[in-house]
């Protein structure tokens, strides 16, 4: 099933696509040398950069914000900070796209770091903001419940308004754009990865996965293994990684740039294969360790 536009969408695209606007080639930073630092906060500035073909990475040093593009208007996959947005916009029009053109706001999971930013992002470019069921609720109410293992850590952001629904496995399209999400709940009950296939002006296509955190943090009061609290949470959590370990993906990011070595693996001064088939796979074994060794310790086991 495809979430379409309908006949009226489809009308009011056909009908405003000649307004969006093209990238300025003379601003495209592809070549631009990375500068942030080696431990940035989640707000500290970055310039905008190329991932591959119409897919740019418009975040900050810490918190990643990804545009895939196209002449019939943008997707937008997380919105950072609060007092990131701006720089997010900023970063968008450098690239010489309109942040007007952005008509789908997507999300990773319901965090102020990942969804703060998404209120003002929503309002400034009039985009219909889009989740999973269980990610949908937090973001209209600005924050997660008790099912949440970081609830009582973690600060509520603005809400997010008239968030669509969209299920697993369903198709959002856009033009050229179709984009897919895989539900991988375990750092919060919402978190959703994404995937979609990018081009460059080769014609070399690649798939890309926007896998979402598989960190096991929480709380002090918050338990995995209180089964009564929290049925099914590590059975789910072990599906999440076995999902993002079969994603299609030629490139890995990651909402914390970081947990991808993203900037590493960008520009002429990359040190890293930028394209990397096994990427999903190592992450999630490495979110399966950590998964482990919480498990282990809540449980006073000692791990090897």
């Amino acid at each position: 099933m495809r979430l379409a536009m309908g006949l009226i969408g489809a009308l009011i695209l056909s009908g405003c696509a000649a307004s969006v606007s093209k990238p300025d080639r003379k601003a495209d930073p592809a070549t631009a040398a990375t500068v942030c630092p080696a431990d940035p906060t989640w707000d500290t500035p970055s310039p905008p950069r190329r991932i591959h073909g119409n897919t740019w990475y418009v975040g900050t040093c810490g918190i990643s914000s990804i545009l895939i593009a196209s002449d019939q208007g943008h997707v937008l996959i997380d919105g950072a900070t609060e007092k990131a947005a701006t720089q997010i916009e900023a970063n968008i029009r450098t690239l010489g796209f309109r942040v007007e053109d952005v008509k789908y706001i997507l999300s990773s999971h319901e965090h102020l770091d990942h969804a703060g930013g998404i209120a003002q992002l929503q309002r400034d470019s009039g985009a219909t903001v889009v989740a999973l069921p269980a990610e949908a609720v937090s973001l209209e109410r600005g924050q997660g419940d008790r099912g949440d293992p970081q609830f009582l850590s973690t600060p509520p952001f603005k809400p997010v308004r008239a968030v669509r629904r969209i299920a697993v496995g369903e198709t959002l399209s856009l033009g050229p754009i179709a984009l897919t999400p895989h539900a991988t709940p375990g750092h919060t009950p919402g978190s959703t990865s994404w995937t979609w296939n990018a081009c460059d002006q080769a014609g070399v296509c690649r798939a890309i996965a926007y896998a979402d955190s598989l960190t096991p943090f929480s709380d002090d009061e918050y338990r995995y293994t209180d089964e009564a609290a929290h049925p099914g949470v590590i059975a789910a959590f072990r599906q999440s990684l076995a999902t993002v370990a079969r994603l299609p993906c030629d490139i890995l990011l990651t909402p914390h740039p970081s947990a991808s070595d993203l900037f590493a693996r960008l520009g002429p001064q990359a040190s890293k294969s930028l394209v990397d088939a096994g990427a999903c796979r190592v992450y999630a074994a490495t979110g399966t360790a950590k998964l482990d060794a919480r498990i282990a310790k809540e449980r006073g086991a000692t791990t090897p």
